[in-house]
Formats: C-alpha cells, sequence, structure tokens
C-alpha cells in the first residue's frame, strides 16, 4: 500500500510546486447588455495652445487600443464671440465630449468659452482628482483629493457691468437649488465610490447669506448620508491646510471660484496640472478636458518644443471610458499611463525630464497590456 501511495505522493508535491494559474487575473466588472460594446460617438474639440498635441496623444492611444468609440471632431478656439450651434448639437446627441483648452483673453469683455459649454449644457459639476502617482517624487504623500466645484453661478456666472465710469459692480449669484445640486452630488460621488469624508469649502464668516446658503445646504444634505463623515472649512484656512497637510482631505465640495483656486493648488502638490484628470457633468451630457489648467494651454513654447504633457488628458480619457462603461480599458490605459511615469524614463519637462508628447505617447502605447 505505500508503494502504491509513493507515486500519487509525488505527483501532488511536484503540483505544489507549479503555481496555478491565478483566479483574479481578470474581474467582472459589469454584465453588459446587448449592444453596450457597440462604438460610441464622442464630440473632440482640441482646443488652442496645446490642445491639438495632447488630444492627438488621446486619439492614438484610443486607436492603439481599439476602443469602442469614433471622434466627431470640431474647430472652436477661444477668441470666438460663441461656441458654435453645430458643435452644441454634437456634444447633446452624442452625450460625451473631450476638449483640449481653449484660451480666454484677459479683459476686453471677450466671455470665456469654456463658462459658455458650461452653462449651455448645464455642466453643472466640475470634478478633479488630484492624487500621487507612483515614482513621481512630491513634497507629500498618500495625497489622493477629489474637488467638485459648482459650476454655473457664483462669481464664474460673469454678471458684471460698469455702473458710472471707474466703477464695476460685480454680481455673485448663489441659489439654494444649485447648492443642494452640487452637494448632493459630492455625497453620491462619495458613497458610490468609497469614500470617506466630505468637506465643503466656504467664507460664510464674512459672506454670511450668499456662502451661508451654501453652507446650510451642504448641512442638510449630510443628513443623509450617515455613514460619510462631513466637515466644513474656510477657503484661506483650507489653503494653508492643503500645503502643509493635503492627506487630511478626501472628498471636497466647494462653490464655483474656490474651487478653481483649490483644484489647482492641490494639483500643484499631487504633482502638477499635467497629470491630473477631470471632467465637467450635468444631468444628460459630460466633457472631460485636462482637470486643472493653471494658463498652460497658451504656453507657446511647449507648442514649438512639442513637449506638452498628454497624462492629464490621457487619464481624463480613461474616465470618460469608464463614464460611457467601458471599464476595461479604461484599466488598461490608467495602468500603462502609471507604468510610463513610475519607470520615469519618459517625462516631459514638467515631471523632471526632456522628453516630447510623441515620445510619452508611444510608451504609453508600447505599455499596454
Amino acid at each position: 500500500m505505500a508503494r502504491k501511495a509513493l507515486p500519487i505522493l509525488k505527483h501532488l508535491l511536484q503540483s505544489a510546486e507549479t503555481p496555478l494559474p491565478s483566479l483574479h487575473a481578470r474581474s467582472v466588472t459589469y454584465m453588459p447588455r446587448p449592444g453596450d460594446g457597440a462604438p460610441r460617438p464622442v464630440t473632440l474639440i482640441p482646443g488652442d495652445g496645446i490642445g491639438p498635441l495632447v488630444t492627438g496623444a488621446v486619439e492614438q492611444v484610443m486607436e492603439a487600443m481599439h476602443a469602442p468609440l469614433y471622434f466627431e471632431r470640431y474647430d472652436v478656439h477661444g477668441d470666438m464671440k460663441k461656441i458654435p450651434q453645430v458643435v452644441l448639437d454634437s456634444i447633446k446627441k452624442n452625450k460625451v465630449c473631450i476638449k483640449g483648452g481653449l484660451m480666454t483673453p484677459v479683459g476686453g469683455g471677450v466671455s470665456s468659452l469654456n463658462v459658455q459649454l458650461r452653462k449651455e449644457l448645464d455642466l453643472y459639476a466640475s470634478l478633479v482628482n488630484c492624487f500621487n502617482l507612483p515614482g513621481l517624487p512630491t513634497r507629500h504623500e498618500n495625497v489622493d483629493i477629489v474637488v467638485i466645484r459648482e459650476n454655473t453661478e457664483g462669481e464664474y456666472a460673469g454678471l458684471e457691468h460698469e455702473v458710472v465710469p471707474g466703477v464695476v459692480e460685480s454680481l455673485k449669484v448663489i441659489t439654494k437649488f444649485c447648492s443642494e445640486r452640487i452637494a448632493k452630488y459630492a455625497f453620491e460621488y462619495a458613497y458610490l465610490n468609497n469614500r470617506k469624508k466630505v468637506t465643503a469649502v466656504h467664507k460664510a464668516n464674512i459672506m454670511k447669506l450668499a456662502d451661508g446658503l451654501f453652507l446650510e445646504s451642504c448641512r442638510e444634505v449630510a443628513t443623509k448620508y450617515p455613514g460619510i463623515k462631513y466637515n466644513e472649512i474656510i477657503v484661506d484656512n483650507c489653503c494653508m491646510q492643503l500645503v502643509s497637510k493635503p492627506e487630511q482631505f478626501d472628498v471636497m465640495v466647494t462653490p464655483n471660484l474656490y474651487g478653481n483656486l483649490v483644484a489647482n493648488t492641490a494639483a500643484g502638490i499631487a504633482g502638477g496640472t499635467g497629470v491630473m484628470p477631470g471632467g465637467n457633468v450635468g444631468a444628460d451630457t459630460a466633457v472631460f478636458e485636462q482637470g486643472a489648467s493653471a494658463g498652460n494651454v497658451g504656453h507657446m513654447k511647449l507648442v514649438e518644443q512639442k513637449k506638452a504633457n498628454p497624462v492629464a488628458l490621457l487619464l481624463s480619457s480613461a474616465m470618460m471610458l469608464r463614464h460611457l462603461q467601458f471599464p476595461s480599458f479604461a484599466d488598461r490605459l490608467e495602468t500603462a499611463v502609471k507604468r510610463v511615469i513610475s519607470g520615469g524614463k519618459y517625462r516631459t519637462k514638467d515631471l523632471g525630464g526632456e522628453s516630447t508628447t510623441q515620445e510619452v505617447v508611444d510608451a504609453v502605447i508600447a505599455a499596454l497590456d
């Protein structure tokens, strides 16, 4: 009996030495409905300055991945008086858009096309994800902040007029409806993405009625999400805390102007505006773009040298793929970008390297699974 058992024992030992195939190599993220994998049309706006470089990077990577989408391209520039109707119609039809930055002339009474687009499509929530990328050295570690900004009112509404020569009145409008809507979006985002805390950023100690209304709305919505911690911070203290201890923040919900300042500050802390993804969403449509701009759209030297950083828009396009319910493509793209960044060989100047946009794109394509 012992002799008969020896071959069996030997076989079992050999099997133990041979590693079993991973049972978790791929996960089932969702069960698609018939037709979910059909190619989706996406409106593409290359934009100004570095915009065509970084949107071109997205096009190349999507083609290399054979992502199930195709682009409808429209040329829009920041010096136009308004967004062409054909572009708005395309976005409303496709419900998804990816865009490069549009330059806004400073002064002169020319309104921002970026703001126009948000108003026309009621893209009430701006989302910027600021996080540490493995291999990219920064002053602070464990940073993973999501800044959710009300996108349609406040100082960015652009309600200004000259009362008399030399006196300009600029109106800040805050409404209960918009404040509740953005608060609900922030808490819903936190709930669905397993986030633990929402921080409301305000200046209600001075603007007691306007920011007070925003804060009151956030407090009311917070009571409906008992599993999520809620706290509040005055915007000037928020900026100080961001640069000294950013890891304390999780999801931040802000009025319009504060959100722009906070998002760019958080982006600078976590690695720079060139690597932070973002998007603007409404009830029906979503527009994805670089999360924080900080004026690099019109950096003509980057355009001439073709050394714009495509990482932010590539990660924004991964957010877009997830929004379109193509999560496996989003995972592949994010993983490839992180591999290139952690490798350290291909980085643009803002990340301490000398690579061109195309060299980064080629490296990302080579890193795709």
